[in-house]
């Protein structure tokens, strides 16, 4: 299947204008970049602390919870499951969950896996998203407040974490596996990454590499191992246990962070950057149809000025746990990388961090990046993203 080109797809074009610098990051943040094309890793940088504690420094193969990117590599396995017969985007997640999965407001509007993926679902995030272990996802959902009363499926974008709970139970439901071990076998082991959902199937290498996330106050949020990996992988249940053996599949997916959880580095993140440039290839062998790769990055909404929650300018077109940019529409302020340049990929944001990864498909070249511990509120930047984001995308160059 042929890419179309970004004026078909109604994303437009600019003439270049100059723009300002972003500052390097401020002393204490810790940040990783690759830049890429289809083949090899064309230049890298990184500093600062993997651990403060311990005195180790992060390297571009330092895995950090890599926050909402996960999504993207979650999708991956959606459309593998989708090219095997398994799943179809467009059918009722009802049908595998076992279950009647409906916006009370508008019953007779199916949700299907196309609607999660790319949070045109009408699920918001008015409840936790993270569910214990013992807790159950259809009770969760059952409370009225999970949905928009006022937008039907399909009518509305708004980002929702909530979504990909859903998405990783309809996985396990239709497989019989835990979500962690299912997506390290349809994506993280066939593609060869030291990655992992809540450090559940990562190597002794990489959990020894962990990277360290920081609050303002200088203490650990996530991820000070010590170079073992943690006693319990979810959060604990009711009772302060963290046994898994009774664990039924399907039942709550989001034990394993389907929306954030990843850890990567961003050496490994930029082999995820590859097989999108390469239209599905890994290595040279076929890890994802054409059609497969057209139906993850192709918008599935674009914002027209009603249609969405943009978050003040920063999503304006999204496919399946893609995001496009920029968008030239009034209220949009997505111009990442200057100058109009189209891009595809996904960004992220939790515990501290600012991460992404983003390919230019007409010039075959892409970026992975991370920057941990940059406070609650680091600096703005000319977009709506942050300073330290502008300044990393920065070095993918011309």
């Amino acid at each position: 299947m042929r890419f179309l080109p970004f004026a078909m797809l109604g994303l437009g074009a600019c003439a270049p204008t100059s723009l300002p610098s972003a500052p390097p990051p401020p002393v204490g943040v810790s940040y990783a970049w690759v830049t890429f094309d289809s083949a090899r890793v064309r230049d890298s940088g990184a500093a600062g602390a993997a651990d403060r504690q311990a005195g180790r420094t992060v390297t571009i193969d330092d895995p950090v919870r890599i926050a909402s990117v996960s999504k993207l590599v979650v999708a991956m396995g959606v459309l593998r499951l989708v090219e095997q017969g398994r799943l179809d985007l467009d059918e009722d997640v009802s049908v595998k969950l076992g279950w009647r999965l409906r916006n009370r407001a508008f019953p007779d509007r199916p949700i299907t896996l196309r609607l999660l993926l790319s949070h045109l679902s009408s699920l918001r995030d008015e409840v936790d998203y993270v569910i214990s272990l013992g807790g159950d996802l259809k009770t969760v959902l059952a409370n009225p407040a999970a949905f928009d009363p006022d937008r039907p499926p399909g009518s509305f974008f708004r980002y929702a974490n909530l979504n990909f709970p859903v998405v990783a139970s309809v996985m396990e439901k239709t497989t019989g596996e835990r979500f962690d071990r299912l997506i390290d076998r349809l994506v993280l082991t066939p593609l060869a990454l030291d990655a992992c959902f809540n450090w559940s199937n990562c190597g002794e290498a990489a959990v020894a590499r962990a990277v360290v996330l920081y609050d303002d106050d200088g203490s650990p949020l996530r991820d000070d191992l010590k170079g073992k990996a943690p006693p319990c992988l979810v959060a604990l249940d009711a009772n302060g246990g963290c046994d898994l053996r009774d664990y039924v599949p399907g039942t709550n997916g989001a034990l394993f962070s389907p929306q954030g959880g990843l850890r990567i580095s961003a050496r490994d993140l930029a082999t995820v950057g590859q097989l999108l440039i390469n239209r599905g290839r890994h290595q040279g062998r076929a890890f994802l149809g054409e059609a497969s790769i057209a139906a993850l990055i192709e918008p599935a909404w674009r914002f027209d000025g009603s249609n969405g929650e943009t978050e003040q300018g920063f999503y304006c077109a999204y496919g399946l746990a893609t995001q496009t940019l920029p968008v030239p529409v009034a209220g949009c302020r997505d111009d990442l990388f200057g100058h109009r340049r189209m891009m595809v990929g996904h960004a992220g944001d939790a515990y501290r961090v600012r991460s992404g990864l983003w390919i230019d498909r007409e010039k075959g070249v892409g970026i992975a990046f991370f920057a941990a511990n940059n406070g609650t509120d680091p600096p703005h930047g000319r977009t709506a993203y942050r300073r330290v984001e502008e300044w990393l995308a920065a070095k993918l160059g011309d």
